[in-house]
């Protein structure tokens, strides 16, 4: 069932968000590997090995976490999700082994690529994409129909404290925000849990990056992602906006007006739960879906083997 408009996050601009799926660039991004191996070392708290996994956006995510995780689960089916071309491309290549390999034939058996079908993997991984999404509830469904019973998801995203030194100096110059608004740690909770998920838990940290040039700073942003926000700018700035721009983030970005690296402060959450056995809701009327069906009897023991 579509997610109902109001349920969509009201400053990202559904065409804007599509568009930067299309066009983003074939590579990760450094806060994105950062954030992805900070978020593969929680794996070790997870003692539940999975036999199949599925890697929602590697490229974007993070090719070297990717590369972790298979390290760390060498027998599990690895399934990849990439809705570019140019990203599936790329990391087809990135795992493409020479043929006098052997690494080569176990690979071509434990990859699979396209979309994950429903119930066929007990984790879920997507790193650094959900804050991106113009129908994140409809996102969450998704994992949550790909994950088998018991199954875990693993998340991370930006948060709401995300480039404030930015939004700030765009407030003070009298221009529209520069990026949409990010979500909160507890209404990803909320959502996971209205999506169906058990047991989430969410935490965050603030990361700092500095950087010895606003155009460097600039370069950075533009590889992170895009403004998606409605009221955006409507068109093209010109040299002498531009010229401000960089003007107002050495005056501003730079600690107590210093002459110092600029500071950008980025807030990632993570987010974790698991996919619970179907309950039938108790009404006049109740529809439950086939596959939650034969989980139930097969959870309960009446659609044992015989």
């Amino acid at each position: 069932m579509p997610t109902e408009s109001h349920d969509r996050p009201p400053t990202i601009d559904p065409v804007a968000a599509a568009q930067w799926r299309r066009r983003a660039p074939a590579l990760t991004p450094w806060l994105h590997e950062e954030v992805g191996r900070r978020m593969e070392e929680r794996l070790q708290w997870i003692l539940r090995k999975p036999a199949a996994w599925c890697d929602w956006e590697p490229v974007r995510g993070g090719l070297e976490t990717h590369a972790r995780i298979r390290e760390r689960y060498p027998d599990a089916r690895c399934h990849l999700v990439l809705d570019n071309p140019a990203h599936e491309a790329l990391a087809r290549r990135a795992h493409r082994q020479p043929w006098w390999s052997p690494a080569r034939w176990r690979a071509s058996t434990a990859l699979r690529w396209g979309d994950v079908p429903d119930a066929s993997v007990e984790m879920l991984w997507a790193n650094m994409a959900l804050h991106l999404s113009a129908d994140p509830q409809a996102l969450l469904a998704r994992w949550h129909r790909a994950l088998a019973v018991d199954g875990f998801l693993m998340f991370s995203c930006l948060g709401p404290d995300t480039v404030r030194e930015l939004r700030a100096l765009y407030e003070a110059c009298g221009w529209p925000p520069p990026g949409h608004a990010f979500t909160d740690m507890h209404d990803w909770g909320d959502m996971l849990v209205h999506q169906g998920f058990a047991e989430p838990i969410m935490d965050m940290e603030r990361i700092t990056l500095t950087f010895e040039t606003p155009e460097r700073l600039l370069l950075e942003l533009r590889g992170l992602g895009r403004n998606l926000h409605p009221e955006r700018h409507a068109s093209l700035r010109g040299r002498g906006w531009h010229r401000q721009l960089l003007q107002s983030m050495m005056q501003r970005l730079s600690p107590a007006g210093s002459d110092g690296p600029l500071a950008l402060t980025f807030e990632v959450i993570y987010g974790h739960a698991f996919k619970p056995t179907p309950r039938a809701r108790l009404e006049s009327q109740s529809t439950v879906s086939l596959q939650d069906m034969r989980s139930m009897l097969r959870l309960s023991g009446i659609g044992g083997k015989r």
